[in-house]
């Protein structure tokens, strides 16, 4: 009897431990402002904010994997920017949202702004307009651990030639989507794959300084490497030498004519006050799946030892 009973309630911690790692295994790295202040439990800019993400997840009329809103009213006035990866089909989009909007809260449960990264999405919210402005502040920086053995001049010109034409596609892109993906013949007869996007909401300008910039940041994390990632609210950029997109969706333009209505702003946005580069992301990782995990042990042990 005592067999059989620990043998289901070791079963049912490592189901619900397979599935707390599932949610946070993309979960790349987050922020929780603070410049903006705070907010208290069950206020009204908790449910201004609660209504305005569950709209996002909800949503099935978008299929371009930008969510964009506004909701409340002056200083409960909550604005919220959702992006998905321009090779993410819409039902994973909508997944991915849902599930780093109840992260994004657990790691920030208080900021009035916060912004977090996934693999497959992004989400951010603040009491202040963010809509069509460029940010390139809080960043990270993430990379592969391999080196690049040889002929890395030449891996360097290949790289910056297949970057600076993926941005230029990027950067044509329209008001639905900035997002190139595509790779390039590397030495050593590997292929290098590439991906770029930004916050659709840009101007082409705006688009184009900002991956400027994250190229300059790629020696800054990746130098050697074999791939990295320079990651920021406005824009983003990825390559390794595998492929790590989907090549199918990556080529798919999107079919939606126009894009979600947003309430305008109350005031000019200020300017991000926290300008530090945090590189790396397994840290938030491992915390992430031990805050989840940890609960459920405690309360099954002194069930066993009854």
């Amino acid at each position: 009897m005592v067999s059989s009973r620990l043998l289901f309630f070791l079963s049912a911690i490592f189901l619900l431990t397979a599935q707390a790692v599932a949610q946070t295994a993309d979960f790349l790295y987050h922020f929780c402002l603070n410049d903006n202040g705070n907010y208290t439990a069950n206020s009204t800019y908790e449910r201004n904010l609660n209504h305005l993400l569950s709209s996002f997840s909800s949503n099935t009329e978008i299929d371009y994997g930008f969510y964009n809103s506004s909701y409340g009213q002056n200083s409960d006035q909550v604005s919220a920017i959702g992006l998905c990866r321009g090779d993410v089909n819409p039902d994973d989009c909508r997944g991915c949202l849902n599930i780093s909007t109840s992260l994004l809260k657990q790691h920030c449960p208080n900021q009035k702004e916060a912004i977090g990264w996934f693999d497959h999405c992004m989400l951010r919210y603040s009491n202040r307009s963010i809509l069509g402005v460029e940010e390139n502040s809080p960043s990270f920086y993430m990379w592969n651990t391999n080196n690049v053995s040889a002929n890395y001049d030449q891996f360097k010109d290949d790289l910056r030639k297949l970057l600076e034409s993926l941005r230029s596609e990027a950067v044509a892109g329209g008001s639905l989507r900035k997002f190139a993906a595509g790779n390039a013949t590397a030495p050593n007869f590997q292929t290098l794959y590439a991906l770029v996007q930004c916050t659709p909401d840009l101007s082409e300008l705006e688009c184009n300084n900002c991956l400027a910039g994250a190229f300059q940041d790629i020696p800054n994390c990746c130098d050697g490497k074999q791939g990295g990632r320079v990651i920021s609210p406005s824009c983003s950029t990825i390559f390794d030498v595998y492929q790590f997109y989907n090549s199918t969706a990556a080529t798919s333009p999107p079919s939606s004519p126009v894009a979600p209505p947003v309430s305008p702003p109350v005031s000019p946005p200020p300017p991000l006050t926290n300008t530090n580069t945090t590189k790396g992301g397994s840290k938030i990782l491992k915390v992430t799946i031990v805050a989840i995990v940890a609960p459920i042990v405690v309360s099954v042990v002194p069930f066993l030892l009854g």
